[in-house]
């Protein structure tokens, strides 16, 4: 008799070094796994509902001011150093990863302080309503007074340093250049005969003779500190609160606005924004990009604070808290895993980026595991209970229902506008894109 056996290299099928996983072998014919599409769709769910389930942003608050945290800005460089200014004239140096004041400064200004940047060298510039402008040093604790003072003639609303020179621009009544070397301002960017009140400037983070501007007039304003004058200027609907220019992108520009949304412009052409980020219910404060350039963080006067994914303009990730009042400054950690923001309360809070990531130390067969539910929730995003636990959010019943007014208000906008096109003379009333309504004239 003659019998056939089966036999298989035992090479195959043990592991290769000890500790190593045992191989399996599966046959990849998709015939042989007619349920592998239901079980993947029941994983992708699973791994939905538990992002949800772990969904667990706060971590802590940095106290130590006595009144609203007007500006927050981190050190380029340092992952861990933050610096925020309060309307109690107070400069407060945090470390991110102790939750620990490094130097406080609770006298720095007389009024509120409304602008900080960070110098070459450890060094910081704030100013304030107190028409002065001044330079500390943040490496030591006995830095209690000024290395320098820069007096202005009218309350200063922002500030922002130069990448590499030792010059930094100021916005009050009008948009100035200053030389750190030197107690007066060496040009002035905008018309002494303006009536505006600039209340924001920002250098271009790639060419950094480039400035942006947002005024009280409802203009955005781009200048050449080598021509020493403006360049280009929009005048939009509403005015804006805060702008902030992408790490990634050189020429494109982040505006939070006071009709409740967002506008990213490309300064190449500004006639009509390239994407509008609609979620809040009262007026945008404050936006800042992820180093990244992949999602920003916005702070609103709705006591909300979300997070955007870029190009992608609705359903954003939203944090509150019960306490937490209107949010007036935010921003991201050099690392892009955090998000500060200052509010009304006089509390620095700190937010996970991701809120159902785990803090600490994370193996390699953990990640593997988050690597692969986040694959599968972008893969099954279109099916319907999929997208519908993923998008889902608790918001305060006081968002919830000004959000529904607002829906509410938006629809009956639009339907009025259908019924005044159907009853005229064809041709002459023709719909709008939305993008097309933002600025009203553009001057060169």
């Amino acid at each position: 008799m003659k019998i056939s056996v089966l036999q298989h290299a035992p090479e195959a099928h043990l592991p290769i070094r000890p500790g190593d996983p045992t191989p399996t072998s599966r046959n990849l014919n998709p015939l042989m796994h007619p349920f592998s599409r239901a079980r993947e769709r029941t994983r992708a769910l699973n791994a939905a509902k538990m992002d949800r389930i772990f969904a667990k942003p706060f971590i802590d608050s940095l106290e130590g001011h006595i009144d609203a945290v007007e500006v927050l800005t981190r050190q380029p460089g340092s992952l861990t150093t933050i610096a925020s200014g309060s309307w109690d004239g107070g400069i407060i140096l945090h470390n991110l990863s102790t939750r620990n004041r490094l130097i406080s400064l609770p006298q720095a200004h007389k009024g509120k302080v409304s602008g900080m940047c960070f110098a070459a060298g450890d060094r910081l510039l704030s100013c304030g309503v107190d028409r002065n402008i001044k330079l500390w040093s943040v490496t030591s604790e006995s830095s209690k007074t000024p290395l320098n003072v820069f007096p202005g003639k009218s309350a200063f609303n922002s500030i922002d340093h130069h990448r590499t020179d030792p010059l930094f621009a100021t916005a009050s009544s009008l948009v100035q250049i200053w030389d750190e070397t030197k107690s007066a301002p060496v040009s002035n960017l905008t018309f002494p005969t303006s009536t505006e009140t600039i209340t924001s400037v920002r250098f271009n983070l790639s060419e950094s003779s480039v400035l942006a501007s947002i005024g009280s007039d409802r203009t955005f304003t781009l200048y050449d500190i080598r021509t020493g004058k403006a360049e280009r200027r929009v005048v939009m609907q509403m005015r804006s609160n805060s702008l902030a220019w992408s790490p990634t992108f050189p020429t494109t520009v982040l505006l939070a606005s006071e009709d409740h949304n967002l506008y990213t412009f490309d300064i190449r052409h500004l006639q009509t924004p390239s994407q509008i980020y609609k979620a809040h219910v009262a007026a945008v404060m404050s936006c800042d990009w992820s180093p990244t350039g992949l999602e920003f963080v916005s702070g609103g006067w709705d006591r909300t604070v979300r997070i955007w994914k870029e190009g992608q303009g609705h359903t954003p990730e939203v944090y509150h808290t019960k306490r937490m009042q209107r949010v007036t400054s935010s921003i991201f950690s050099g690392d892009a895993r955090f998000v500060l923001t200052g509010s009304d309360d006089g509390n620095v809070r700190i937010w996970k980026a991701k809120a159902s990531d785990k803090l600490g130390v994370v193996t390699a067969r953990e990640r593997a595991a988050m690597e692969y539910r986040e694959s599968l929730k972008e893969r099954w995003k279109m099916d319907t209970q999929v997208g519908k636990v993923a998008r889902a959010r608790h918001l305060p019943k006081s968002v919830y229902q000004a959000s529904k007014l607002k829906r509410t208000m938006l629809d009956a906008q639009r339907v009025k506008e259908e019924r005044r096109r159907k009853h005229t003379r064809a041709g002459e009333s023709k719909p709008q894109a939305a993008r097309k309504k933002i600025v009203i004239v553009e001057q060169t």
